[in-house]
């Protein structure tokens, strides 16, 4: 055995962990891509909202999607908040 393959089962051996955590990594990630392609079915689970009449059926999606306005207005106040600690921070930095 020459120096070459000496030097070159030193060098396998330091990066086999790493190597095989990132190929696992890919093979979770992969794994991962094929059970979101499926995709959720929500009619579902709204289709307890289906029996009502159409006005209570309106009454219920604008409750849902104000729901979904004020959640979403919440994170972005909570992002401007961190971003302004942090530009204040970076400041007297």
């Amino acid at each position: 055995m020459g120096v070459y393959d000496t030097i070159k089962s030193f060098i396998d051996k330091v990066f086999q962990p790493p190597i095989s955590f990132l190929e696992l990594a890919i093979e979770k990630l992969q794994g991962v891509n094929m059970v979101t392609a499926q995709g959720l079915d929500l009619s579902s689970y709204f289709a307890v909202f289906g029996d009502m009449p159409t006005a209570w059926q309106l009454v219920v999606s604008s409750i849902l999607a104000s729901t979904v306005l004020l959640g979403s207005l919440l994170i972005f106040r909570s992002v401007m908040r961190l971003y302004y600690a942090v530009k204040g921070g970076v400041k007297w930095w």
